[in-house]
């Protein structure tokens, strides 16, 4: 079986498309996940899309992701800023992490700038809303064509 790309969406971005969309805009995560599947198509790569609130299963889905994946594109929300357990579980893989931020984190609240996925992650893509996802999804299947 191919291996497929994770994206994973951490904590409140169940809520796109109407929460703060001055700040993550209108479209929600069923148009971020139909504009991700649909790139993933036209690309060749098999794809998982995935959101959860909670810490220990977007841990549990890394560690998965680790065995079964290509790559990671994770967006952990608030996670971002102040999960150990979630670096801990990037710095254990061996495939590319890519973080992704629908806003730039970089131009908002002072708690935002520290990055605990970014310490761990190959890269990150920050500030383009949906098109951060399409940027990622493009990275990734570049570093992937790469290493073939």
């Amino acid at each position: 079986m191919e291996k497929a790309i994770f994206v994973l969406n951490g904590p409140n971005l169940n809520l796109l498309g109407t929460r703060e969309p001055e700040i993550y805009g209108t479209d929600t995560l069923a148009d971020v996940e139909a504009a991700c599947l649909a790139l993933a198509e036209r690309l060749g790569l098999k794809l998982v899309f995935r959101q959860s609130n909670s810490e220990g299963q977007l841990v549990d889905w890394l560690q998965e992701a680790r065995e079964h994946g290509a790559g990671v594109l994770l967006n952990a929300g608030a996670l971002t800023h102040t999960s150990l357990a979630i670096y801990d579980a990037i710095k254990a893989m061996s495939i590319p992490v890519i973080e992704i931020h629908l806003s730039n984190p970089l131009r908002r609240e002072a708690f935002r700038h520290h990055s605990y996925v970014g310490m761990a992650a190959t890269g990150t893509i920050a500030g383009f809303g949906l098109h951060s996802y399409v940027l990622g999804i493009e990275a990734l299947s570049k570093k992937l064509s790469v290493k073939s």
